[in-house]
């Protein structure tokens, strides 16, 4: 799991093929226009899904694990406090993972939460289990999904 700001994003473009894709769409992009939802950028490699929604509690929250996708969890307005815990000691799955929607569920809580401000960004790998959308307002952000094997999947 990577925290930083999107200002340091140049220090992580050579982390995959694809990044810099990531970074200059975030650059190009009025994120703050687009609407809620699912907006592709490079096919089924790339993509960026738009939230806006009220924050929940840490109680309400689950952890989960992608093994196709790499996360870039950008922050554009509010505080997400972000829950990570380190896939290998995650116990207790609610369910097997499942291909169809690349997420696997945990019932056990994160090692570690991480206020994310504004302008912040965590990148989670397929190593890392998460959670997300925990605060008390509102929560604006945009979530990458980056193919962990882009020529593969071509």
């Amino acid at each position: 799991m990577i925290l930083d700001t999107i200002t340091n994003a140049h220090r992580y473009v050579t982390l995959h093929p694809l990044f810099a894709t990531v970074f200059d769409y975030i650059q190009s992009t009025n994120l703050h226009a687009l609407m809620p939802g699912k907006h592709p950028v490079a096919g089924d490699d790339l993509f960026v899904i738009i939230e806006r929604v009220q924050g929940r509690s840490r109680e309400s929250t689950q952890l989960e694990c992608h093994r196709k996708y790499i996360d870039i969890q950008l922050v554009l307005d509010g505080l997400d406090e972000m829950g990570w815990k380190s896939l290998p000691d995650c116990q207790n799955p609610v369910s097997n993972y499942n291909p169809d929607y690349d997420v696997q569920l945990f019932n056990t809580m994160p090692t570690a939460w991480v206020a994310t401000p504004a302008n912040s960004f965590c990148i989670f790998f397929p190593e890392d289990a998460h959670t997300a959308l925990v605060g008390t307002g509102s929560i604006h952000k945009a979530v990458f999904k980056i193919a962990v094997n882009p020529e593969s999947r071509m």
